[in-house]
């Protein structure tokens, strides 16, 4: 996979992460968080051209996945698709991380953007369920919104939250009616879903990845 451009690989407070640094006076922080089998380069491809004022940081998941790359559950043993309880340790080690970096290169992260992709997608909204005060806005890549929340649905922690949700009508790993549904839990929990279909495969089109482009332009 081709490095992104201006980015740097780092050793961090046990983590491996690739950024993009920026010099904005107000720097805003992007977590991107990649998809099962993938690592800190795969998110890359959708921050191109997003706005200079974001500090980006993409971590690699802890845990080994099969056939290669990384997961942000713990695999042996597990199939399917994972669930709230699964991916609920992977939120709360993220929300340590980005507070140890904020702290450390002096930015404020107190509130901060997250987008996903796939699996990683399912781990953003978990972060914004459970740190609603932490999360401005949300973007669910050709993923999904884990099952066993419907106890914090029903106290909805997402009111007003911005979320866009991007997915293709032909993605043969994640279906397209999990997007439809996933769209339906997030405006239970309060949430105000921006939502892209487009004609393709497990991957964002290039209408989807403008009108993300659009969604964390301000």
């Amino acid at each position: 996979m081709q490095t992104a451009p201006d980015t740097e690989l780092i050793q961090f407070d046990g983590w491996t992460l690739r950024i993009r640094r920026t010099t904005h006076q107000t720097p805003r922080l992007l977590l991107l968080i990649h998809g099962l089998t993938g690592d800190e380069n795969s998110m890359w491809v959708f921050a191109r051209a997003l706005p200079p004022d974001y500090w980006m940081i993409a971590p690699r998941a802890p845990y080994i996945a099969e056939p290669y790359g990384y997961s942000w559950r713990q695999t042996q043993g597990e199939s399917g698709r994972p669930t709230f309880d699964q991916l609920a340790p992977a939120a709360e080690a993220l929300i340590r991380l980005v507070d140890a970096y904020q702290a450390s290169v002096e930015i404020d992260a107190g509130v901060f953007d997250v987008m996903g992709f796939s699996q990683g997608a399912a781990l953003s909204s978990v972060l914004a369920f459970l740190y609603p005060n932490r999360i401005r806005k949300t973007g669910i890549l050709a993923g999904f919104v884990p099952s066993g929340l419907d106890d914090l649905v029903a106290k909805r922690p997402l009111a007003g939250k911005p979320f866009f949700v991007a997915h293709g009508t032909q993605d043969e790993i994640v279906p397209i009616d999990k997007a439809r549904a996933s769209i339906e839990i997030l405006e239970q929990a309060g949430a105000q879903a921006t939502y892209c279909e487009d004609e393709v495969g497990h991957k964002v089109s290039l209408k989807c990845l403008h009108a993300l482009r659009k969604f964390l332009a301000d």
